[in-house]
Formats: C-alpha cells, structure tokens, sequence
C-alpha cells in the first residue's frame, strides 16, 4: 500500500499525489491517470508496479481543476472527466508530471499512462526530456499530436475494436514514428487494461502488461 504526498510543480502549483513502493526500488516510474483521476484503479495499478521493484508516483493532474477527484466508471464520469481535462492546459498538465519525475529522485524514471494519461505520457516524452522511456496504453489523443518527436523510447498499446481509438489512427501513428513499437490486442476495447470497466480484457492486460515491464527493463 503506498502513500498519499504533496508535489510542487516548477510555477509553483501543489498537487496531491500517490506514492508506492521501497525508497530504494531499483526502477522509478511516473503512472499518470485516465480521466477518472487517481481512483482506486490507479492506486493499484501503483501498488502492482510497486510489487514488480518499481518507486512510483502518479500525480492528481485534475487538482488544477478541482481536488480530490476520483470518478466512478459510469456516464457522468466521463462528463465530468472530459470537463475537467479540458480546464486544464496540456503545458500545466506537463509541469505536474515533471514534478512528480522530480519527486522519484533518480537518474533514470520512465512514465506509463493510461487513457488520457496515455496521451499525456506522449507528450512528456517528446516535450520533455524527464524519463528514459515511456509507454502508453490506449491514448486517443496521439494519433492528433503525429507531429511530435519522442526523446526517449515508446511503447504503445491500443486495442482493435477501440471506438474511440479507431485503426487508421494507429496505422498513421505508425507510419510517422517507425521507430515506436507498437502493439495491437484484438478484441480489446478502449480502457481494456481496467477490470472496473466493462471493457475489460484480461488476457490483453496480461500480455500488454508483460509486455510493458520488458520494455521499461529495458531502458531504466
């Protein structure tokens, strides 16, 4: 069970954050959220990487918006999660992230994200130069930010029968950035590594998550 602490991003914004795992974890990782905020499924996601020998932090990205947000994985959680996504600029939503880099205290810190936090960790990747590698899972917004060139090794995950993520979208990611690995899980869904969602496919979490912790031993 990790901890809950306060960051201070570098514009001098404090935010709450999760934290896992032993002080002197041999990998440091950034976890950064979906649109439902650090709820219980990101709390444990942490836990889980912490288990694995990972430091972890994953940053409350929605406390520039308002606090305490954690979301149920229903309708009004979207809404409100879109909502507060989109008060939120992308370059603020970076400073907090850095700042949970920045709380790791390690040479090398790798960043994984989920959903938003997928396209987030895309971001941090390229526009940023804080972690040695990054990975995403399901990122519906990479596909509109092509453009951008990682400084790091990535990693992303995307499943074949995501409605909102659909597969000309991966195929164009995949043809600007040859040099990124990507991974694709038939029958899986948007937000198919979340069992409190009904998309859930756990043999596609399984071999995305295997698939993950190679890559990031790889490089951190």
């Amino acid at each position: 069970m990790g901890t809950t602490i306060t960051l201070t991003a570098s514009d001098g914004h404090t935010l709450s954050a999760y934290m896992a795992g032993a002080p002197d974890a041999p990998r440091a990782l950034v976890v950064v959220q979906e649109i439902f905020g650090v709820n219980h499924h990101i709390r444990a996601v942490c836990d889980e990487f912490a288990a694995d020998g990972y430091r972890v932090v994953a940053p409350a990205l929605f406390d520039r918006a308002e606090r305490d947000v954690e979301l149920a994985y229903d309708a009004q959680g979207v809404q409100t999660g879109l909502r507060l996504r989109a008060a939120i600029p992308p370059d603020r939503t970076l400073l907090d992230v850095m700042a949970a880099a920045n709380a790791l205290n390690d040479g090398k810190v790798g960043i994984i994200g989920y959903c938003w936090g997928g396209t987030v960790a895309w971001m941090a990747a390229a526009r940023t130069r804080a972690f040695a590698a990054a990975v995403g899972w399901y990122g519906g917004g990479i596909a509109a930010q092509n453009d951008l060139v990682p400084h790091c090794p990535v990693q992303l995950h995307f499943g074949e029968t995501d409605g909102s993520i659909p597969l000309s979208d991966v195929a164009a990611i995949r043809a600007a950035h040859p040099d990124v690995e990507i991974l694709t899980y038939p029958h899986a869904g948007h937000g198919f590594g979340c069992s409190e969602r009904d998309s859930f496919n756990a043999a596609a979490t399984q071999l995305a998550r295997t698939r993950s912790l190679a890559f990031l031993a790889r490089h951190l």
